[in-house]
């Protein structure tokens, strides 16, 4: 067994070549090989936003608190709330963050393929934001 203290794992603030605003990360958990999970909280300012993005084998996002956007590759814009799971398929281009007025926070949970748990893209234009 093994417990991870609550505030002994550093809060980061994730870095803009992946990011629109201002978005913290707190790890919870990141497994060894050959296991292959990774989970994080992340919590996303009003207007902050991920660039668009795939993983190799999906991704869940289980929404712990606010109100935020997310969109898949030739989709309509979607709002999610707290309390909302959301499931990408595996290489599924997309990009999720908090309302144009409202904060959110999710937890991210995803698997590496070969190491690699996301595939960064570009930048998610205000056009495609529309917040």
């Amino acid at each position: 067994m093994k417990i991870i203290a609550c505030g002994s794992v550093p809060t980061i603030i994730a870095p803009d070549r992946y990011f629109t605003g201002r978005v913290l990360q707190t790890p919870i958990i990141e497994k060894e090989a050959p296991a292959r999970l990774r989970a994080t909280l992340v919590s996303f300012e009003p207007g902050a936003r991920t660039y668009w993005h795939t993983h190799p084998l999906g991704q869940t996002l289980y929404v712990t608190a606010g109100a935020g956007l997310t969109q898949s590759w030739g989709e309509s814009v979607r709002i999610i709330r707290a309390g909302d799971v959301v499931s990408f398929a595996p290489g599924e281009k997309h990009w999720h963050g908090a309302g144009a007025k409202t904060a959110m926070a999710h937890i991210a949970m995803q698997e590496a393929l070969n190491g690699v748990h996301a595939d960064w893209l570009e930048a998610v234009t205000p056009e495609q934001y529309g917040g």
